[in-house]
């Protein structure tokens, strides 16, 4: 029997930037036969456009809102430094093409955009913000600067979005947990919807696994 944790994200939703600190303590308290795999929901299309008036001032908002929650810090310097878009697919990409180089990378490649986007005022819709973070992570630039481009980064994320839609996931951050019972069908089930704080998490944990 296996037990596989699906956390779905996006490295440029606020509410999974809210979310970190929470993931990180509860997922480093998992057993080591508990699978984890992340997956890029993505939250906004692909687009050159700059945000207009009324998103900017909607996506502001929902940074007051998740800092007055969960604690988490902005620089809302992004604001007034950046020529924002309204398009998170890119940097999505970018945490796939990273782990194409090395598997930890991925990982690494989310934390670096999330930190640049939302402590450093750094815009991660821009392609040269991603090569750059992709360098300052360790990764040849050049390579991750065509991975990000290619068909299969596109394909791979595709699919993931793919499963996302399959989970019934229609926010982020959600953590769908699957049973896997030898021979039978496996069973999901929904351990979080949205910014869920560490108490609930937790208890929500020990009922599904006794």
């Amino acid at each position: 029997m296996s037990l596989t944790l699906n956390l779905i994200v996006d490295p440029m939703c606020s509410w999974c930037w809210g979310f970190r600190s929470v993931w990180s303590a509860f997922s480093e308290s998992l057993p080591e036969d508990v699978d984890v795999v992340d997956l890029m929901g993505g939250l906004a299309s692909d687009s050159d456009q700059p945000m207009d008036a009324d998103t900017r001032a909607y996506v502001q908002g929902a940074w007051h809102a998740v800092g007055k929650r969960t604690g988490a810090q902005f620089n809302f310097d992004f604001w007034k430094k950046a020529t924002p878009r309204r398009s998170t697919y890119p940097a999505c990409r970018a945490v796939i093409a990273a782990g194409l180089q090395e598997v930890h990378a991925r990982a690494r490649m989310y934390d670096a955009i999330q930190t640049a986007f939302f402590l450093e005022a750094r815009n991660p819709s821009l392609t040269s913000e991603l090569e750059a973070l992709a360098e300052q992570i360790g990764l040849d630039r050049d390579r991750f600067a065509n991975d990000l481009l290619s068909d299969k980064v596109d394909l791979r994320f595709q699919s993931e979005r793919e499963t996302a839609r399959r989970f019934g996931v229609t926010g982020f951050p959600t953590v769908i947990w699957c049973w896997q019972a030898g021979d039978e069908p496996p069973r999901y089930g929904l351990l979080a919807a949205g910014y869920t704080d560490g108490a609930t998490l937790t208890r929500r944990w020990q009922e599904l696994v006794g």
